[in-house]
């Protein structure tokens, strides 16, 4: 059996795992197997591979981020990069002000 404060981190990560791909792409565009790096290193949990790309197909459909195709000089494999949209960078911030007025409501 799961611990409240397992279920509650699980709850605030993997199933708004959104709000940390929008953010990390505020810095700049990424490729999705870098956005799930960074998400480790940056949030330190690490989203399942699938759930990164439904959430990415997901925000890209939506219009949040659009997608580029950049070439590798190094002759590697094209990479699909995601960057953030002006509709993206609104979501982004009423997602924030809603977590940050949830937080100052539970603290009192």
């Amino acid at each position: 059996m799961t611990s409240p404060m397992d279920r509650l981190k699980s709850k605030i990560t993997k199933e708004v795992l959104w709000v940390y791909i929008l953010r990390l792409l505020k810095e700049r565009p990424m490729y999705a197997y870098e956005l799930k790096q960074r998400i480790k290193e940056a949030f330190d949990f690490e989203p399942a591979t699938v759930s990164s790309y439904v959430v990415l197909y997901k925000l890209e459909k939506d219009g949040y981020v659009t997608t580029e195709w950049q070439e590798s000089g190094t002759g590697k494999p094209s990479r699909k990069y995601y960057k953030l949209t002006p509709a993206g960078e609104r979501l982004l911030e009423d997602g924030l002000g809603f977590l940050e007025e949830t937080l100052k409501k539970l603290k009192g």
